[in-house]
């Protein structure tokens, strides 16, 4: 059996995807300040900038594929962060890809459609050329420019709002940027408590199901071509029509929901207005199905029925 080792298996993306690979791999993951406890999982403690820990783990575990799910993505606050962000956004991951090539491990790296500015009339491929307009879409940037150079076997999945069913946010607990919910269950509390949301509609993503996306990271972990690889939600919409779709498959009053534009809000970090990214090259090696985002909250409605 396959070893997989999972850092930042407490987060969205960690523990949906050690949920997906746990009866098909040996898994093992990590948490930092949000301990986590998952079925068939051996779990470290791991601050991923620890680069002698990090080193002796991997060493120890020795595993075949390395998906780093962890990083500071709170936008506002790795603006305000910059060495810190810098430190764990771009220099560990760094340091592990270089791990992974010694280890001769396939190492994946979660990126984000924030490296564009979001000026293009179209969506963005693998092909265009990266501009982040704030921090922490320059310290992913960078990252994936030092992943690139080290080589070895691996493969950069970049992403865009990522949503679903975590234990510890669904508890509110913080991450360590400050963040505590994933903009989906943010909505659904404010909206079930009948408080109103203004949310702008100048602002587009490509809203990605935690669970879907677990899928495309397997299959770029399993597969041996290396580079860049979109891996996002079908559907490329604003965050207000993107909301209404939310209140919409959860039965909730849709009153509740006000459009305003960015220009509104005194956000730290610029927003790219529209990185919307094209998933066709993901398409070619992926079994599976890319979600449009009204599928994604109906796969995500069920499992909240189920549980």
């Amino acid at each position: 059996m396959k070893k997989i080792f999972i850092i930042g298996a407490s987060g969205l993306t960690g523990f949906q995807l050690a949920n997906l690979v746990k009866n098909t791999f040996e898994v093992y993951g990590t948490y930092n300040k949000r301990e986590i406890s998952i079925p068939e999982c051996q779990i470290f403690q791991l601050d991923k900038t620890d680069s002698n820990k990090t080193q002796s783990i991997l060493s120890e575990i020795n595993p075949d594929i390395v998906i780093d799910c962890s990083a500071l993505h709170n936008v506002d606050y790795c603006e305000e962060h910059k060495d810190q962000t810098l430190e764990i956004n771009t220099e560990s991951p760094k340091n592990i890809a270089s791990l992974c090539k010694d280890i001769h491990a396939r190492f994946i790296y979660i990126s984000t459609d924030y490296v564009f500015d979001g000026t293009l009339n179209r969506p963005y491929n693998e092909d265009d050329e990266p501009n982040p307009l704030n921090f922490y879409g320059n310290s992913k940037w960078r990252a994936e420019q030092e992943i690139s150079n080290i080589g070895g076997s691996f493969a950069i999945a970049r992403t865009s709002l990522i949503f679903g069913w975590n234990p510890h946010e669904i508890a509110g607990e913080k991450s360590s940027s400050g963040k505590s919910q994933n903009f989906v269950i943010w909505a659904l509390n404010k909206l079930r408590n009948n408080e109103p949301l203004k949310i702008v509609t100048d602002q587009y993503s490509n809203p990605t199901f935690a669970n879907n996306l677990a899928e495309m990271l397997l299959t770029l972990g399993n597969s041996d071509v290396n580079g860049v690889f979109h891996t996002a939600g079908k559907t490329c919409l604003s965050r207000y029509d993107f909301t209404l779709e939310i209140a919409e498959v959860f039965d909730i009053d849709t009153e509740l929901i006000s459009p305003v534009t960015s220009d509104e809000f005194n956000q730290v970090a610029e927003r790219p207005l529209k990185p919307c990214l094209d998933v066709s090259k993901i398409t070619e090696i992926f079994d599976g199905e890319i979600l449009r985002s009204k599928e994604a909250l109906m796969n995500m409605k069920e499992l909240e029925m189920k549980n």
